[in-house]
């Protein structure tokens, strides 16, 4: 019976020291879902398939919201009518196929559907021809706020590896947190794709409620590429904070909307890439 469970156990042998023993491991689930949508009004109401990621069980339903405000399909949580898991699927494919009902009043423009086919969990949406034509339309974020204090950056590594509960099974899943200003964790989203977890930490926000984003910051467990600082854009997070490197793309971008970016935070510092300004010393 299928479950939505994000870990299962494996057989495995381990070899140590020249001594080969049977052993079982906890490893993270990858699993494709396939989200599409419905759009019309009235009866008159088609639907068509968007796109298809590798994700781990869980929270799909926010995956599938913040996939579609980073996508500029949607701008608020009230856009969608209705989620839901699709019944006629065959028996594996239950639980894996979401449908995604637009309200009438979006304005939704079919064409882009071509540019859709394949999301992978480590390297986004692919099949998009050039920059120019997927780099999201928002405004500069303003320099004000929020201020963060550098002891505050200090302190989310470890409360990140504290809430990481997948991972502490696993070793093989990313996370994405939203903290606000003064360091409180608000969300925590893991999966194994890195864009997947941002997708469902921004569907829970609005899922909740959640309306600080532009107080929050966002702390990556890997590396920071374009497409993920596209999706701070979208959600109108103006702080990234990660362990890993960033991209030249995602400095440069990040420089060009007004976000702040962090990498390589460790207890004993970081490295400051843009946006230097909203740090208190």
């Amino acid at each position: 019976m299928k479950t939505n469970s994000p870990v299962n156990w494996v057989n495995l042998k381990k070899w140590k020291k020249g001594e080969v023993e049977n052993k079982t491991d906890l490893l993270a689930i990858e699993e494709p879902l396939q989200i599409k949508l419905q759009i019309g009004e009235g009866e008159d109401w088609q639907e068509k398939p968007l796109a298809v990621t590798m994700r781990t069980p869980g929270h799909d339903f926010e995956l599938a919201i913040g996939f579609l405000l980073a996508e500029n399909i949607i701008q608020k949580r009230e856009d969608i009518q209705l989620i839901r898991y699709c019944k006629r699927v065959k028996e594996e494919e239950k639980g894996n196929v979401l449908i995604v009902k637009l309200d009438p009043s979006v304005r939704f423009d079919s064409t882009v559907l071509d540019r859709y086919f394949l999301i992978n969990s480590s390297c986004g949406v692919c099949g998009k021809s050039a920059i120019d034509a997927i780099k999201v339309r928002g405004e500069v974020f303003s320099k004000d706020c929020p201020k963060v204090p550098v002891q505050v950056l200090q302190n989310l590594n470890k409360v990140l590896s504290e809430e990481q509960t997948v991972f502490k099974h696993t070793g093989g899943i990313h996370a994405a947190a939203l903290f606000d200003a003064k360091g409180g964790l608000v969300l925590l989203r893991e999966d194994v794709g890195r864009h997947n977890a941002f997708d469902k930490l921004v569907g829970a926000a609005l899922e909740q409620g959640y309306e600080l984003m532009g107080e929050s910051l966002v702390m990556l467990s890997g590396r920071v590429s374009f497409e993920l600082v596209q999706k701070a854009i979208c959600a109108g997070i103006p702080i990234i904070v990660a362990i890993g490197a960033p991209s030249s793309l995602a400095v440069s971008l990040a420089e060009e909307k007004g976000i702040t970016l962090i990498g390589f935070l460790k207890n004993e510092g970081f490295n400051i890439y843009s946006g230097e300004e909203r740090l208190i010393y």
